[in-house]
């Protein structure tokens, strides 16, 4: 039998048993056929059912994300059921971002122990009876309850749907299914966005919880993660279920073998020393914090660059710079446009490199910033509707790169061996700055001017241009496994690639 197709964790020859269990060609030691194209799109629609889970829950997530936008107008009007002041609308606002990055945290350890598929339909009913707290409200309080038991939800599915997403696909498809999880949030914002325009914000949070429950199905029916699988030991299961979801084409059972053979030599590493010393051993390496670093900036650049200032207060900043426009069609029109733009990176993103496209748009982003500014500051009333164009422009810019890039690399730059570990820290510090942007967002604005602090987003964004040239990796088309060998082994050659 050919080397190269045994699969074995030992790198023994397979039993006759194992043999039996795989197609004529290979148990017959014949080199593997490339895979034809009824077979490729047989193996992408089963990855494709297998992330559906993930992409409906999340468009629960975008939801959360958008809800205070609609939520708060009503609030502050008169007949509401539930009166407000201004600090209040703040804390609704960003009340669920700190448990996401409590969420994030957690993540990390559930995903570890139970397995990414489990904590997925967990989080999916903790997000429906989260949905049933705010639409049955009757005080500020239970308001706060609601916000902040969906915050975690959002925390816990953040980091845990991005690495299942990446651990089921094929390495060419895999950067459009990550690009996928933006799309979700963009259409969850527009989805709620939508409906608090034209419905009670109660009716609107019932409508919501549809999605993780829905979810809930999708992933009941799902694989569990093969990765995942093999460290549990059980690299049977693990075998049966990436052969389902990736065939048995050459470049698979390479993958396939590499990812069981270095399964096994980590649990060796571990029988061999102190688990916990272990551990603090890698999260000190450069191999890990180099990655770390460089998500952590990349997260700030992407939350700095006002992206969810301007959704969680979009209604309210389209009103106070445009005269002549109606807030909520502009508001609407705005998250359609950004769901243009989702959908359309999901398709950019299997043509040209991460790091092409993240440098587009952080310039394009701070520069479309800059021109709200100053169209904020000098032009005249009567052409108010120019800042509503540049809403638009930047909305484009924004999701054209900056938003994706640092979710999919998520899913994607860590080794093997920390993956749980570096996606929930770096999504909790992701949140964090999240949390940091929507809280401040209405007192800079206040204080300094709407054109002023747009002007602060510009800046960052065209400085984080500088650091995304010189240090942002490439990862595009890589395995996970290939990944990890580049901040292992040169990773210094990863960040070299140039745009």
């Amino acid at each position: 039998m050919n080397e190269k197709l045994q699969l074995n964790v030992e790198g023994e020859r397979h039993d006759e048993s194992k043999i039996a269990t795989l197609p004529k060609q290979i148990a017959e030691g014949e080199p593997l056929l490339e895979e034809t194209k009824k077979e490729k799109a047989r193996l992408r629609l089963k990855q494709g059912l297998a992330i559906a889970g993930p992409f409906i829950i999340t468009l629960g997530v975008g939801t959360t994300s958008g809800f205070s936008a609609v939520l708060l107008p009503q609030l502050m009007s008169n007949g509401t059921s539930i009166k407000i002041t201004q600090d209040q609308s703040s804390w609704i606002a960003s009340l669920a971002v700190p448990p996401m990055a409590v969420g994030c945290i957690l993540s990390g350890y559930l995903m570890e122990e139970f397995g990414r598929r489990l904590i997925q339909m967990f989080a999916g009913v903790l997000f429906v009876i989260a949905w049933a707290i705010v639409s049955l409200s009757k005080s500020v309080e239970v308001l706060y309850l609601g916000r902040i038991v969906s915050g975690l939800c959002a925390g816990l599915l953040s980091p845990l749907c991005l690495v299942y997403i990446a651990e089921v696909s094929d390495p060419e498809i895999r950067g459009t299914f990550l690009a996928s999880i933006p799309l979700a949030i963009s259409t969850g914002v527009l989805v709620s966005h939508s409906l608090g325009t034209f419905l009670n914000w109660n009716l609107s949070a019932a409508i919501c919880a549809i999605f993780p429950f829905a979810s809930y199905i999708f992933n009941y029916f799902a694989p569990e993660s093969p990765l995942w699988l093999a460290n549990k030991g059980q690299t049977k299961k693990a075998e049966e279920t990436f052969r389902y979801l990736r065939g048995y084409s050459k470049p698979a059972s390479d993958e396939l073998h590499t990812l069981l053979n270095r399964t096994t030599d980590a649990k060796v590493n571990a029988k061999s020393s102190e688990i916990n010393k272990e551990t603090m051993k890698r999260i000190l390496s450069p191999t890990f914090l180099k990655p770390l670093i460089t998500m952590f900036v990349l997260f700030f650049i992407q939350q700095f660059s006002g992206i969810n200032a301007v959704i969680f207060y979009s209604v309210d900043i389209l009103k106070s710079t445009t005269s002549n426009v109606n807030e909520y069609l502009a508001t609407i029109i705005v998250d359609i446009i950004r769901v243009v733009m989702s959908v359309t990176m999901c398709f950019v993103m299997k043509k040209y490199n991460r790091r092409s496209l993240a440098l587009f748009s952080t310039v394009a982003t701070g520069i479309s910033l800059l021109l709200f500014s100053l169209a904020y500051r000098f032009l005249p009333e009567n052409y108010s509707w120019v800042s509503f164009v540049i809403i638009a422009l930047y909305m484009c810019c924004v999701n054209s790169g900056l938003v994706q890039i640092p979710w999919i690399l998520t899913g994607e730059i860590f080794p093997t061996t920390m993956r749980e570990i570096g996606s929930g820290g770096c999504t909790c510090f992701a949140f964090l700055m999240f949390f940091t942007v929507v809280k401040t967002g209405p007192v800079m604005f206040s204080k300094i001017g709407t054109g002023n602090g747009f002007l602060v987003y510009a800046v960052i964004a065209l400085a984080g241009s500088v650091f995304i040239y010189f240090f942002l990796p490439e990862t595009k088309n890589m395995t996970l496994q290939k990944i990890g060998d580049g901040h292992k082994d040169d990773s210094d050659n990863i960040n070299a690639t140039k745009v």
